[in-house]
């Protein structure tokens, strides 16, 4: 049986299951069969990423573009979620609320937490924002990886790091389900916009297959399921829209900056 996995927006798991047992009635609708009931949850996400029996799953930008040139592309949602603009989103720069800074600027020297390196959203866009600004290709003093956009906020507030870059869905999911997780905190600033969060399939998907998938997900568009993570439309966004991510990453090693 093949693989599904939605692993990347969804403060818990249960809006992504609830979404999936939605999505699997209308494939098997449509004629997709033998598909599992419950969605995957794997650790490493690098690796299923490039399973073969992957038939459904949702990567960030940075690693389609930096590892996985072999999947194939089922479309991109919108969300309707301030910082998204259409199939593009972007990330807030998030502080606490006692910082009397106003601007990245003013926020040299500090401590910055992202959620991994192979992050568009936490990793790749505040490295494009820090560059001109660095010196001798630093502009933190260190930088923490937290594992997660939550776990940077918690940083936050803890005093442990002073700011992050946060996935505007991913804000905007954890304000309504959890507020408390934003208490004390402050958005100073906005990262480049770039597409989205894509769908993705295996390179071992058929082409009959793929647009099972492609009109399945449309479909989704307007349910309850899918109003609850704030999703607003879908199309395919082409691969070549998403080598803005890469600019970005060659823009900031241009000027010296390869890390935060």
């Amino acid at each position: 049986m093949k693989q599904v996995s939605l692993p990347m927006y969804g403060v818990t798991h249960q809006p992504a299951e609830a979404f999936w047992q939605v999505l699997r009635e209308k494939l098997q609708d449509l004629g997709l069969a033998d598909l599992p009931p419950q969605l995957s949850w794997p650790q490493d996400l690098a690796r299923h990423w490039q399973q073969g029996d992957v038939l459904l799953s949702q990567t960030c930008g940075y690693p389609l573009v930096s590892s996985l040139p072999q999947v194939q592309l089922v479309g991109t949602y919108h969300y309707r979620v301030e910082g998204c603009e259409g199939p593009d989103y972007s990330s807030w720069l998030v502080v606490r609320d006692d910082e009397p800074g106003e601007s990245l600027a003013d926020f040299r020297g500090r401590v910055a937490a992202y959620n991994s390196t192979d992050s568009q959203s936490g990793h790749n866009s505040l490295r494009a924002l820090i560059a001109p600004l660095a010196q001798d290709g630093k502009f933190f003093r260190a930088a923490i990886a937290s594992g997660a956009h939550y776990q940077s906020l918690r940083l936050i507030q803890s005093r442990e790091a002073d700011i992050a870059a946060i996935d505007c869905v991913s804000l905007e999911l954890l304000k309504r389900a959890q507020p408390q997780a934003l208490a004390g905190l402050k958005i100073i600033g906005r990262t480049a916009v770039v597409p989205g969060l894509p769908l993705i399939t295996s390179a071992h998907t058929p082409p009959e297959q793929l647009e099972i998938l492609r009109a399945g997900a449309k479909a989704m568009v307007g349910e309850a399921v899918s109003d609850s993570l704030l999703i607003g439309d879908f199309t395919l966004v082409p691969r070549s829209a998403y080598q803005k991510i890469t600019v970005l990453e060659q823009q900031a090693a241009a000027l010296g900056v390869t890390a935060l």
